[in-house]
C-alpha cells in the first residue's frame, strides 16, 4: 500500500463531511462524490445536477447484479491466462529441448569426428604392422 493512502482518505473524509454541509458544487465535487461516497439520495442529487454520471451508475448497478456474468468475464479472463501460461511453458520447454538436441548433434559430431580419427590410426597401425612383418620376414630369411 502507498503512503499516500491514508492521506487519500482522509481527504475524501473531509470532503464528505462538506458535501453534506455545502452539497455538490463544481465537477470536482462530482467527481469526489461519484468516487467516494455510496448514500442513495447523494447519488440521486449527483446523477440530477451532473447527468453524465448516470451511464456511469447504471453500468456499476448492472455489474453489481450480474455477478455471474462478472465471474464469467473473470473466468474467462482466467482462461486466457492459463492458456497464455501453458503457451509460454510450452515455448520455454522448445526451446531447452531446441538447445538440448543442438548440444546432442555437436555431441555425435564430435564422437564421428573421432570415430574415423580412430579408424584412420587403425588403418595406419595396420599398415605399419604389415611392414614390421615384412621387414621381420626378410631379415629371418638373411638369418
Amino acid at each position: 500500500m502507498s503512503h499516500r493512502e491514508p492521506f487519500l482518505n482522509g481527504t475524501i473524509d473531509i470532503f464528505l463531511d462538506k458535501l453534506h454541509n455545502e452539497g455538490i458544487k463544481s465537477k470536482l465535487d462530482a467527481w469526489l462524490t461519484f468516487l467516494g461516497c455510496d448514500e442513495p439520495e447523494m447519488i440521486v442529487k449527483l446523477i440530477t445536477e451532473y447527468p453524465e454520471f448516470e451511464p456511469m451508475y447504471t453500468h456499476l448497478y448492472d455489474l453489481c447484479r450480474n455477478i455471474e456474468g462478472v465471474m464469467k468475464m473473470f473466468s474467462k479472463e482466467l482462461q486466457i491466462m492459463d492458456r497464455n501460461t501453458v503457451t509460454y511453458m510450452i515455448d520455454s520447454l522448445q526451446e531447452k529441448l531446441d538447445i538440448a538436441n543442438e548440444q546432442l548433434e555437436d555431441k555425435d559430431k564430435a564422437i564421428n569426428d573421432k570415430d574415423k580419427t580412430i579408424k584412420d590410426k587403425d588403418k595406419t597401425i595396420a599398415e605399419k604392422d604389415a611392414i614390421i612383418k615384412k621387414l621381420q620376414d626378410e631379415l629371418n630369411k638373411k638369418k
